[in-house]
């Protein structure tokens, strides 16, 4: 059986979260298809299985709606997503201008009638041209709507569209009947529920547009051309497509840098506030790593090419937030469901309402009379027959699935893109809800609190070997370690021009230390039970042990400084009542101390990263939702055991991050902008089920009761769905600070 993969589809004619349940059930029964999920936001379709990509194309097209294999290459991609918001957008427009260019003159039309008190010039011909323009309006514009309609109807998976073509064609029908039979007329009407559903997905449209403005904005910051030197200094422009690793650019000022690399020559004071949130030019000089798609300001810069394609940071930002816009989150669960069996229980309250009507006229028309002073439209003295179609009519029309399905995935979308914008990348969409939850707060100390670049200021001899020598053997061996504490020996080492010696059987013990043999002798580099001594000394810094031959040989001193913003950041996660834990491998006291300039009262020290995991299981087991501030590669299992993992971004890879969330500046301030970030996320996304759900429960009886126009009802429908997407809109202007 092959390795799962993911297939990414682009689906065109969604309107709806029943458009959305349909894509979706159809993906899933294709073979081999484990999950697949459908964001109407972005109108994609992720697959993740091993199965043929044609098979799920026929299977998405057999429900009727437009299908394509989303193209591999980002810059098409990027260039495909802008053109299908724009190209969304104007056919919405076109359809507005014909519907209400046919529309407005039969309203023109009606108004002559009602203003005279009769039909110009005969009641045939009026009730006639009534039929002609809303046929016209319905199969011209609304074609797609009333093609929609029918294809998920013989799916057995009725959408939205269904509601507005029954809605219409019911009362479409009445003027065709009134031309034979004795019953009112609703023709008129038709066009304009027509003509203001479409007006409704042309508002939201544009509205779905802004919401996805942040991730085109990503995208549209990449390069499309780039400078290359080759082996004889001749310069020649290239598209960045073509690019490859170990290729030199150059990058003059006010030039963008078309792709991830390593400054070989040059400095630049480089704006990278577009994606790391920085608002201050950073300084890059020989060897510093430049971001593709940020900007060099003041200087010329030759760039070694280190990444391309799906590779590079801002295609790796791309993909996280795409993957949390297209999650679904916990609270929309309950949506879901109510979505999937919606347009059943419309379609069967409005069959009720009519027969209701039809069998109770007399105990309706009573109900409705009590609101007549405030309704101008009620029109009690049609038949019943005629009061029992305008009442199920407006109950087709008045329901609205639709907003349900925005409510939560057009809040994911903004706010995962204003994070992107403040340098917080969302890998997981849940992780917004659980950030909303968590109660407790725990930070690895080295590189999260501190700067994670620790320098050894002090060596103390305790044997025959010189301070030369010691370093010599402890840097010989913790060359081959990853540990902050290793690079500092060996930088404190090359600083010192200290040759150092092959090490043979080395192996680095997690949280310990490293053992090696150096010239025949056995060393070993860690803290005191590593090395096997009792230490009772109380020391103010971080110190490891060398011991030689299992003679300890020296001590080494370190010193890390606290990151400007850790105890400011801590004081406001307190303030908003987010208890704070600090978890480190260094001893009590050393930690303690850290603690207590950070404002962290309580600490877990000499723990192994191992340990962290069972910590944090131990508080959820005592009921705290907790989230793991640290390293993304060396605190990897803290951060998978937590309720929320956010990892401290490492430069321009991020790919190998754990966590939900990556924070692409490293600094703590990022964790309170997480918070407000998700509060406010998740504040949207309740607002916007509230919205949609008051307005149904409301809604819905008001049209059964008749006391609602079906011209008026579709507008409301159409304003709940905006409504929905104008409040996420809203999250655009959240201060994160």
């Amino acid at each position: 059986m092959g390795v799962n993969k993911y297939i990414e589809l682009t689906i065109k004619g969604m309107h709806c979260a029943g458009c959305v349940s349909t894509v979706e059930k159809a993906l899933q029964n294709v073979g081999g298809a484990k999950s697949a999920i459908v964001n109407l936001a972005l109108g994609k379709a992720t697959v993740e299985g091993n199965t043929d990509p044609t098979k799920l194309i026929e299977a998405v097209k057999a429900t009727g709606y437009g299908v394509s294999l989303v193209d591999p290459r980002e810059k098409e991609a990027t260039e495909d997503l802008s053109l299908k918001v724009e190209q969304e957008i104007s056919r919405a427009r076109k359809k507005v201008v014909i519907a209400w260019g046919l529309t407005i003159p039969a309203m023109i039309w009606m108004l002559v009638e009602m203003a005279f008190g009769y039909a110009w010039p005969t009641e045939d011909i009026f009730h006639l041209g009534m039929i002609i323009i809303s046929s016209a309006v319905l199969f011209l514009p609304g074609k797609e709507t009333i093609k929609s309609a029918w294809q998920s109807s013989i799916h057995r998976n009725p959408n939205m569209d269904v509601l507005i073509a029954m809605g219409s064609l019911a009362a479409l029908s009445t003027g065709v009947l009134g031309l034979y039979f004795h019953l009112h007329s609703f023709a008129g009407i038709a066009g304009m529920i027509m003509a203001f559903h479409l007006t409704g997905r042309f508002i939201e449209a544009r509205a779905r547009g802004r919401s996805s403005e942040a991730i085109r904005k990503l995208m549209n910051l990449e390069a499309k051309q780039a400078t290359v030197m080759d082996g004889s200094d001749v310069e020649t422009r290239t598209d960045v497509r073509d690019l490859k690793m170990g290729q030199t650019m150059i990058v003059r000022a006010g030039e963008k840098i078309p792709t991830d690399g390593l400054v070989v020559n040059g400095s630049s004071a480089v704006d990278e506030s577009m994606v790391t949130g920085e608002s201050l030019p950073v300084t890059k000089n020989k060897g510093d790593e430049v971001i593709g798609g940020t900007i060099s300001t003041d200087g010329t810069l030759k760039v070694e090419v280190t990444r391309v394609g799906k590779e590079t940071f801002l295609s790796q930002v791309i993909k996280m937030v795409e993957a949390a816009q297209n999650t679904k989150v916990p609270i929309q669960v309950f949506a879901d469901k109510i979505v999937s069996v919606f347009v059943p229980i419309i379609l069967v309250s409005a069959v009720l309402t009519f027969f209701v009507w039809l069998v109770f006229p007399n105990t309706m028309k009573f109900i409705a009379e009590i609101f007549s002073p405030w309704i101008p439209w009620l029109n009690l003295s049609l038949a019943p027959t005629g009061l029992a179609l305008f009442s199920a009519i407006a109950v087709l029309v008045i329901a609205c699935p639709c907003a349900l399905g925005l409510a939560t995935p057009t809040a994911l979308m903004v706010g995962s893109g204003l994070g992107a914008e403040n340098g917080i990348l969302i890998r997981d969409g849940g992780a917004i809800q659980r950030m909303k939850e968590v109660t407790t707060i725990m930070f690895d100390k080295t590189g999260t609190l501190t700067e994670g670049r620790p320098e050894v200021i002090k060596t103390k001899l305790t044997g025959k070997y010189s301070k030369d020598e010691l370093l010599q053997f402890a840097a010989s061996v913790e060359k081959e370690s990853t540990h902050p504490l290793a690079h500092a020996i060996v930088r404190f080492a090359e600083k010192k021009n200290i040759a150092l010696t092959s090490a043979e059987e080395v192996k680095i013990v997690s949280g310990k230390g490293a053992r090696a043999l150096v010239n025949g002798r056995e060393i070993k580099v860690g803290n005191s039970g590593f090395v096997s001594i009792d230490n009772k000394e109380k020391a103010n810094r971080t110190t490891v042990y060398v011991s030689v031959d299992n003679t300890v040989s020296g001590v080494i001193e370190f010193e890390d400084s606290e990151k400007k913003d850790s105890a400011t950041a801590i004081k406001k996660l307190k303030q908003r009542g987010i208890h704070c834990v600090m978890l480190t491998g260094d001893r009590s006291e050393i930690a303690e101390t850290f603690g207590e300039s950070f404002g962290i009262t309580e600490v877990h020290a000499e723990v192994l990263p191992s340990e962290k995991a069972e910590i944090i299981s131990r508080y959820q087991d005592q009921g705290e939702i907790v989230a793991m501030v640290g390293d993304g590669i060396n605190d990897a299992p803290a951060l998978t055991q937590a309720d929320v993992g956010i990892a401290l971004g490492t430069g321009t890879d991020i790919a190998m991050e754990s966590g939900d969330i990556v924070l692409v500046k490293g600094d703590l301030a990022g964790v309170v902008r997480t918070a407000v970030l998700a509060e406010a996320t998740f504040k949207k996304i309740k607002q916007n089920l509230f919205w949609a759900f008051i307005y149904n429960v409301i809604a819905i009886p008001l049209a059964f009761l008749g006391l609602l126009h079906p011209v008026i009802a579709e507008g409301a429908m159409a304003l709940s769905s905006i409504n929905v997407v104008w409040n996420s809109n809203r999250l655009r202007k959240t201060h994160l600070s």
